[in-house]
């Protein structure tokens, strides 16, 4: 009985790891092979943790946004988030899908399903297809980094 409790605490651990920003898959995959689980183990925990956020992300950032502008301190802090997401996108505006996807996709330093997220909000993309692209980034990134940590490499995270 304690075993599983204990396997529990571990998967939710690399899950809520998989769901935070900053760390997403890049920090959960290797957390979850530290704590005893395999590469594909790690990565499929960290794979369902780093979707879980996507959903509300898409549907919840440009309300609070809005709301939040009302503020000065935070009209200057969201001015600059949304700056610097459209300068790091700008290839993205482009191709629009394969650009929201390839920003996913790449598991490199501020890219990931909250970028994503942030970027197809600010670029008006419909739920229908920013969703589904955005996942199939998620699902890229994570096997790029089972990849890595299956065969030991990772210093990109």
């Amino acid at each position: 009985m304690w075993e599983l409790i204990d396997l529990l605490k571990r998967e939710l651990a690399v899950i809520i790891v998989g769901a935070t920003p900053i760390f997403e898959l890049r920090g959960a995959i290797p957390l979850g092979v530290s704590m005893g689980f395999t590469p594909i183990q790690s990565t499929i925990l960290s794979i369902i943790g780093n979707i879980l956020p996507i959903p509300f992300l898409l549907l919840l950032l440009k309300p609070i946004f809005k709301f939040l502008r009302r503020y000065d301190k935070f009209d200057r802090i969201i001015e600059w988030i949304e700056n610097r997401t459209l300068r790091r996108s700008k290839r993205m505006k482009k191709y629009t899908l394969l650009g929201l996807y390839l920003l996913v996709a790449v598991p490199l330093p501020t890219t990931g399903a909250y970028t994503g997220s942030l970027a197809a909000s600010l670029f008006n993309i419909r739920f229908k297809f920013a969703f589904p692209t955005i996942v199939a980034g998620v699902i890229t990134a994570g096997v790029i980094m089972y990849i890595l940590s299956s065969i030991g490499v990772m210093v990109l995270v």
